[in-house]
């Protein structure tokens, strides 16, 4: 029998929603981002629950005040690929005995830093013992169900396009963990994009608006899984052909004699967006997305072949489907 280290979390969850009674006319089915409820007048009451857990997701050096910022942030990424807005949440805290009134305290001022920080409010929630730093959340919000971007609308023709660049969290965290060397300016901006992510809340509200976005995901468990979700729910495939790497990547793998690509695509936890675009709204969408401060970087178009492909220099390959996974994965 299949223990649950190896069946890994999607095989735990598949396992788990076989069992369930399925809701009829669910707004948003099983394996999205964030769950939804039909309130009427074309209205959805959206939700999401995601849980942060001191032994796999707080890297050394960060404080307890930037890992409850963290567990908000987690969650509000989903919401922004939604372009829905977080409006109140709830916490449940598992509490080792170890900590003291000031660690409660530090951990209560991330939370609400990182919930003021998109506008949102946390209303209550629940605590209890457990052996390791728990912090659980659940988000609500109101979104309009025409205006909800889903995962499972890509169609053949569409632009690929991201939100940023990709690759930093994977070098911080071989920072943070392996100790690897990198000079101080680049080594501040690798470290930082781990220890205070930021959810791209704005974008993905202003880019609901403009329809122009056939399927958004975000891209915390890697951009290559991110490409594999939203190919396996619209049926399609991808070419990319300009890999966002960032410029602190390529030079903290040159120094480390690490392979660029591999940060880039099988990292985790970047809290981008990975969307497809109308090709004739490709401007609207750009222009709304500077408008709040924000870039979309187009990196290839969707395909009617049913492969995730690399395009360099002419020469294609498969984009491997692996990314973080817990129970399974360890840090790249």
């Amino acid at each position: 029998m299949k223990t649950y280290k190896k069946l890994g979390e999607r095989k735990i969850i598949e396992v788990i929603q076989s069992r369930l009674d399925i809701m009829p006319k669910m707004p948003i089915p099983f394996g999205d981002d964030v769950s939804a409820y039909d309130v009427g007048n074309g209205n959805l009451a959206v939700l999401k629950t995601d849980m942060l857990v001191d032994k796999t997701d707080v890297p050394p050096s960060m404080s307890l005040w930037q890992a409850a910022r963290k567990a908000v942030v987690m969650n509000v990424s989903d919401f922004a690929a939604k372009g829905a807005k977080p409006l109140v949440i709830l916490v449940s805290l598992g509490l080792p005995r170890k900590l003291t009134r000031k660690d409660i305290e530090e951990i209560g001022e991330g939370l609400n830093a990182g919930a003021r920080g998109y506008n949102a409010y946390i209303i209550g929630g629940d605590t209890n013992e457990a052996s390791d730093l728990l912090i659980s959340l659940s988000l609500f919000g109101i979104a309009k169900k025409n205006l909800l971007m889903l995962r499972s609308g890509a169609k053949p023709g569409d632009l690929a396009a991201v939100t940023g660049f990709f690759g930093k969290t994977s070098a911080g965290l071989k920072i943070l963990i392996d100790c690897l060397k990198a000079p101080q300016k680049i080594r501040k901006t690798l470290v930082e994009s781990v220890l205070m992510p930021h959810a791209r809340l704005k974008e993905g509200l202003a880019l609901s608006r403009t329809r122009a976005i056939t399927a958004s995901i975000d891209s915390s468990d890697g951009l290559a899984w991110s490409l594999y979700e939203i190919a396996k729910a619209s049926n399609v495939g991808f070419l990319i052909n300009r890999l966002p790497t960032a410029k602190e990547v390529e030079r903290f793998a040159t120094i480390n004699e690490l392979d660029p690509l591999e940060l880039t695509l099988y990292g985790g936890e970047e809290y981008e967006l990975v969307l497809t675009v109308k090709p004739r709204l490709w401007k609207k969408a750009e222009k709304a997305v500077e408008k709040v401060g924000g870039k979309l970087l187009p990196i290839g178009k969707v395909t009617a072949e049913k492969l995730v492909l690399l395009e360099i220099d002419g020469e294609r390959r498969v984009i491997e489907p692996r990314g973080w996974e817990h129970f399974k994965s360890v840090r790249i």
